[in-house]
């Protein structure tokens, strides 16, 4: 196809969904990532949001089905429907407001009640640019992921720092997850269907080989 790739062209299409208290910049973080922009004057809006990006992985191309809650944590209405198939989590906090951090642990676990055990995910301290106003440490963050075996990294949505790198590897390691079932069951890999329509992606348990805590500062 001479390295064109229509839009629906894909090898693997994983959904991801984004979690953490209002405010602390989800919608941001997606719209920066797969549409490269930010806006100050994000307002939560009612419902499920989602959003697409590709990328490639070991010449795979991996299209990323992105979930945001969209307002819905504030009224507490998340449902099983908005978990299901996810095989990737980006748990959000803001590095600004220590609230945020302390509703992490509710957050993880109402994740880990609705999802497969082995789902990866990234613990990420967004709004890292407001170094000031600081009121979670890098090492308050990376401590906490490495005890819950998370992936974890500090991110700015207004700047970009970190954002691309956070979702790339929680895609990256779905797949390696994915690809190493694969090659254990003597499957060739074939395209997998939309978890969200049905199709659920078992997730191999060796994912908690491959976890780790670590800071990836800016």
């Amino acid at each position: 196809m001479a390295g064109y790739r229509a839009e629906d062209d894909y090898d693997y299409l994983f959904k991801v969904v984004l979690i953490g208290d209002s405010g602390v910049g989800k919608s941001n973080l997606l719209s920066r990532f797969t549409r490269n922009e930010f806006s100050l004057e994000t307002k939560s809006t009612i419902g499920v949001e989602f959003a697409t990006r590709s990328l490639t992985v070991d010449g795979k191309v991996i299209k990323a089905q992105i979930w945001d809650t969209a307002g819905q944590e504030r009224y507490r209405a998340i449902t099983s429907a908005y978990y299901r198939g996810a095989v990737g989590a980006l748990l959000v906090y803001d590095v600004t407001r220590h609230s945020t951090f302390e509703s992490v642990e509710r957050w993880l676990r109402e994740l880990r009640d609705h999802t497969d055990p082995n789902i990866v995910v990234m613990l990420i301290g967004n709004k890292c640019d407001l170094r000031h106003l600081v009121a979670v440490s890098s090492d308050g963050g990376a401590s906490f992921a490495e005890r819950e075996s998370l992936y974890f990294m500090e991110t700015s949505a207004l700047d970009s720092t970190n954002v691309d790198s956070a979702f790339t590897e929680v895609l990256t390691q779905i797949y390696r997850i994915v690809s190493k079932k694969a090659i254990e069951t003597g499957d060739d890999g074939p395209m997998l269907n939309v978890p969200s329509l049905g199709e659920k992606i078992d997730v191999s348990k060796d994912v908690s080989d491959i976890k780790k805590g670590g800071c990836c500062s800016s």
